[in-house]
């Protein structure tokens, strides 16, 4: 009977700390390997979608990273009338980790046969943003090592991208460059963790 409770009591405590793993943005989103120990289920996810894709997990990290800072529920601002007053409206229909609009998850959702994937779910958003690279890479012929240009079609969508409407943002520009760094840090990072993390196990696995 005590060994029964006790497994019991073990089963609900892991079971809440990977409810809060799962919803709490990383304690530190610079560093792939703090990530990736923190929230194993997470590099198991990431992994997963690197492979199936074949995108590097640095660039899948660093564009989510970018997109909602890990933050499960993140949102577009609020639209403001006459420049200060928040409206009900958002900018756009982007919703979690990955920032994809409704349109864009849709189209997902139909291409893949996933019926029951989510926003707000990690390992549903970093394979999306895996798709994403790879229908661009498809279609536009961008290099999968290419972080830059891969933001940039992520941002503008397909068609944006074909038109170079990124040339006329300065300050997207910037921000492409910015999560193409942040790529090549976490890809130096991975190399010295990633042989580590392939051993780790967890006991539900």
């Amino acid at each position: 009977m005590f060994f029964l409770r006790f497994f019991l009591i073990l089963f609900i405590l892991t079971s809440i700390l990977s409810l809060q793993g799962c919803v709490a943005s990383p304690t530190y989103a610079g560093d792939a390997c703090s990530i990736f120990d923190e929230k194993y289920f997470w590099f198991k996810a990431a992994k997963k979608s690197s492979k199936k894709w074949k995108v590097p997990i640095a660039t899948l990290m660093s564009v989510i990273n970018q997109e909602s800072a890990f933050k499960q529920y993140a949102k577009p601002p609020r639209k403001k009338l006459l420049g200060f007053i928040p409206l009900l409206t958002r900018e756009s229909s982007s919703l979690g980790y990955s920032q994809a609009t409704k349109g864009s998850w849709e189209h997902y959702k139909k291409v893949t046969g996933k019926r029951f994937v989510t926003r707000v779910r990690f390992k549903d958003s970093v394979d999306f943003v895996g798709f994403y690279i790879d229908q661009a890479n498809k279609e536009l012929g961008i290099s999968k090592k290419d972080t830059f240009s891969h933001y940039l079609a992520y941002h503008e969508g397909m068609n944006g991208f074909r038109k170079k409407t990124y040339k006329k943002k300065p300050e997207l520009l910037k921000i492409a460059s910015r999560v193409e760094k942040q790529a090549q840090t976490y890809n130096k990072q991975l190399s010295k963790c990633m042989s580590k993390l392939d051993r780790n196990k967890y006991i539900l696995f």
